[in-house]
């Protein structure tokens, strides 16, 4: 008989569980892209005399972040889903709150680092949790859906964020943090039962998390997923990093530069619901080995048009965004099943391969953006040339990677 302490895991219906998913995705990335409008005002208020000092609120949340992605996942493994996941979310929280009442520039990035830790444990414990449940294709289908709201939560984040400061100022922006995390929480206790029974645990010892850490980094599966998310990633951070200097500066569409963006990120959402539709049909390796080739394909095609100076004025835009939606819409088709092939074998180190592959390749990504995005020369040669190399030697290696 099921202990009455410990229901079901899978007693929570499946769309409940995936809207629920959804939303605390769409918390890490809401923290991010809200804020971009608020950076003006935070400039002029806590540091005047240099503003680009403003731009360390993003990067702050990123470091506390990477650091939290390398902790939440074994500890998940230790002491069960739910408490790491709640115990990021009031984190968060609180440190959302302290945000608020920051008088300096100083407190202010202290605030957000830690806000970055808290929101670590979510983000990595999610899919750990999904691997509790699921594996293969199914699990695959489940994370396409989750990838879609972290792919499209940035399209319309900014706009989000534009209104808070319009009605209550930036610092209103952290109280709708608050709200999107206790939501998020609250939701998560309410509904979720816990997915790692005591029994699957394993001892928060140095001993056991070295050995887990040893077992994820020495599994080949592991080592060629993970390289081939880190390719994924470092291209569309590259994009990511490039995007404004591209549309404002090379295609002069600064005024409509918002609504490009959202509408570059709506179409490319479609790459998930698309995914989710025929992974269990065609299988993990198959879909993301075709998408990196189509990747090669459009970036080969638009390497020759514009090296070759062939594309007349009136198409340069258009080609350039066609090729811009494909870059996010092969991240829709392959980062979640990417994830569901890293942690099939892991199941009983899910938290901690979830953490490791992570905080790799999100690092990994950005060791690969930065002098990508460094290289800009006001056209998108640059970022062509990365983009073709980047899926090329992805589509290469998905060659010796298996699903099973």
């Amino acid at each position: 008989m099921p202990d009455p302490q410990f229901p079901s895991p899978r007693s929570q219906p499946l769309p409940e569980f995936i809207a629920m998913l959804a939303l605390i995705f769409a918390v890490i990335a809401f923290s991010i892209d809200s804020m971009l409008p608020a950076l003006p005002e935070i400039a002029a208020e806590l540091t005047p005399d240099n503003v680009n000092r403003a731009q360390l609120v993003l990067t702050a949340f990123v470091g506390g972040l990477g650091l939290g992605l390398l902790v939440g996942g074994p500890l998940s493994d230790a002491l069960g889903r739910k408490p790491v996941i709640l115990g990021g979310f009031l984190l968060y929280a609180l440190a959302a709150v302290a945000a608020i009442f920051a008088d300096s520039l100083e407190l202010l990035l202290v605030a957000r680092f830690v806000q970055g830790l808290g929101a670590a444990a979510p983000r990595i414990v999610a899919l750990a949790m999904v691997r509790d449940l699921y594996q293969g294709r199914e699990m695959a289908r489940i994370t396409s859906f989750v990838m879609m709201i972290f792919i499209l939560v940035p399209a319309v984040a900014p706009s989000i964020g534009a209104i808070v400061i319009h009605l209550v100022g930036w610092r209103g922006v952290f109280g709708s943090f608050v709200v999107m995390a206790a939501l998020g929480g609250g939701w998560l206790h309410l509904r979720r039962p816990e997915t790692l029974p005591p029994a699957a645990r394993r001892a928060l010892s140095l001993r056991s998390l070295a050995s887990a850490a040893r077992e994820v980094l020495c599994d080949r599966q592991v080592q060629l997923v993970t390289l081939v998310m880190t390719l994924g990633f470092g291209q569309m951070f590259a994009l990511l990093s490039s995007a404004q200097q591209l549309f404002v500066q090379t295609y002069g569409k600064g005024d409509d530069f918002p609504l490009w963006f959202a509408g570059m990120a709506l179409l490319s959402g479609s790459g998930t619901v698309l995914n989710a539709r025929y992974v269990v049909r065609l299988g993990m390796r198959r879909i993301v080995t075709m998408a990196y080739w189509m990747q090669v394909v459009v970036s080969a095609v638009m390497m020759v048009l514009v090296f070759g100076d062939l594309l007349p004025q009136a198409l340069r835009f258009p080609a350039f965004f066609f090729w811009a939606v494909s870059v996010f819409f092969m991240a829709g088709v392959t980062f979640g099943n990417l994830n569901a092939m890293a942690l099939q074998r892991m199941g009983h180190v899910a938290g901690m391969a979830a953490s490791v592959v992570g905080a790799v390749s999100t690092l990994g990504a950005v060791v690969i953006a930065a002098p990508v995005g460094l290289l800009y020369d006001g056209t998108v040669r640059p970022m062509l040339l990365a983009t073709l190399a980047c899926s090329g030697l992805a589509a290469w290696l998905m060659r010796r990677v298996r699903e099973g």
